[in-house]
């Protein structure tokens, strides 16, 4: 027996690849094939299945496109009402996979589908489980995401949580090893641990929701108290993972497009694509396409996009580092974002060698702030809330990134204003959403809250 998690940091999400005997099964593949095909084809083995253990919010998986290509069946489980056509486990269906069996343990609360797949090695006994978002490390599945209105709450959600766990999960061995589909970073847990493989016995000892003298009603206080609402883009790629995607060779084809600049501008101006930069901040900071977007690949990427552009069909437009448009794409369409027109061929150098005109962002350094700072500047901080809460500049005006729009009436209307995140990733994103919509006073802090504390620039703890 085999067992190989795939993660992606991007998206703090974990794949799996189990084999056995030359007999794979996939667990909550993302949307590119290749990797689970080419390693197949490495082991000169067949994948046989490939389990889902709920429908995706986060991102779209790739079980449509993988069966397709391998004529592996689709199995999620009870209450799953997919449109296409999938295997519907019952609780406690055994399927065969070489020498050992997976076991389909219906676990609803994240969802109502939810399914965590218990692995017995050739013996019977159990050996792994695949938690998929019902048990995380260190944290549980939030139960917002399914909720319908009165006729089910999150703290309904909450409750099946409850008994999914304590019924399911926690009287399984604790040498079993938990195997969950997210990590830190993720938005579909609010505590997780960096790492991403544990024991069941461990996370019975650190991870909150396992204790085993908590009541029901006090699980539910805990799991629901501090939820932030989830990402615009959920719900979209909830609907691509229930009913099916265009292929994302496809895809890649229709958004490698390259295209000249001036083709670039006239689809632009016709389609209201958004520009989407995704070089470095560096680079981005030095000139860019005007109105551009900046998400750089080089950082929370994807995550983003869908919290910030939010609407999966909206019209995109790349400029990437030379080599990197088909990373750039096949990232987007890992949230749902398919309909990537082309990118701009030979980058800002052809922009610039068209006549065309190129806009930039100030940046200073931190001790260039705090020479500044003598003057009583306005300082916006575009850290999340816990970040905030844990020091920040006495004074600073607290614009969480994904909150921007809210704030935008806190901002100087002409004044230079100065703009800082952690590490100078997220202030870049956030100063380029203000000037594509003509606030231009904005001026980076490089280096963020880092070099702020470098600099020894004094904050509230």
């Amino acid at each position: 027996m085999n067992i190989e998690q795939i993660y992606t940091g991007c998206l703090a999400q974990g794949a799996y690849y189990i084999e056995s005997e030359g007999e794979v099964a996939i667990i909550d593949p993302l949307r590119e094939t290749t990797p689970y095909l080419s390693r197949a084809k490495r082991d000169k083995a067949t994948i046989k299945y490939i389990f889902e253990t709920h429908f995706h919010a986060d991102f779209v998986s790739g079980h449509v496109t993988l069966s397709k290509e391998t004529g592996a069946p689709i199995i999620y489980g009870p209450n799953a009402n997919p449109t296409f056509d999938a295997v519907i486990a019952t609780d406690g269906q055994a399927f065969k996979l070489g020498k050992v069996t997976i076991v389909a343990l219906h676990t609803p609360g994240h969802t109502m589908e939810s399914t965590t797949y218990l692995l017995k090695d050739e013996s019977g006994d159990p050996y792994a489980i695949f938690s998929g978002d019902t048990l995380f490390l260190g944290d549980v599945g939030r139960p917002d995401l399914a909720q319908k209105g009165k006729e089910r709450t999150q703290e309904d959600l909450a409750g099946l949580l409850f008994d999914s766990l304590r019924n399911k999960i926690m009287p399984l061995p604790d040498h079993v090893i938990v195997y969950p589909a997210h990590g830190a970073g993720s938005a579909c847990g609010k505590n997780m641990m960096k790492e991403t493989v544990d024991t069941l016995g461990n996370q019975k000892q650190l991870n909150y929701a396992l204790r085993a003298d908590m009541t029901k009603a006090e699980f539910i206080k805990e799991v629901t108290d501090g939820l932030l609402p989830p990402p615009v883009y959920f719900p979209l790629n909830v609907k691509m993972n229930r009913e099916g995607y265009e292929d994302i060779d496809t895809v890649i084809r229709r958004g490698t497009e390259p295209l000249t600049p001036q083709t670039f501008e006239e689809l632009a101006n016709s389609t209201g694509a958004v520009v989407l930069d995704v070089r470095h901040q560096s680079d981005f900071i030095a000139g860019h396409v005007p109105r551009s977007i900046f998400i750089g690949l080089d950082g929370g990427f994807a995550p983003w996009v869908g919290a910030l552009i939010a609407d999966v069909s909206q019209p995109i437009l790349l400029v990437t580092s030379e080599g990197r448009e088909a990373e750039a794409v096949t990232r987007l369409s890992r949230v749902g974002f398919d309909n990537t027109l082309g990118y701009l061929k030979g980058g800002i150098a052809a922009w610039k060698a068209a006549g065309k005109e190129v806009d930039s962002l100030t940046s200073i350094s931190a001790e260039e702030l705090k020479s500044r700072m003598a003057n009583d500047i306005p300082i916006v901080d575009v850290r999340n809330d816990n970040e905030f809460e844990g020091a920040h500049i006495s004074e600073a005006i607290h614009a969480p990134l994904g909150a921007l729009n809210d704030h935008l009436k806190e901002l100087p209307k002409e004044d230079p204003f100065y703009i800082h995140c952690a590490g100078g990733y997220r202030s870049v994103i956030a100063a380029s959403i203000l000037k594509s919509r003509g606030i231009h006073n904005v001026v980076d802090v490089a280096g963020g809250f880092k070099a702020i504390k470098e600099a020894a620039i004094p904050v509230v703890q």
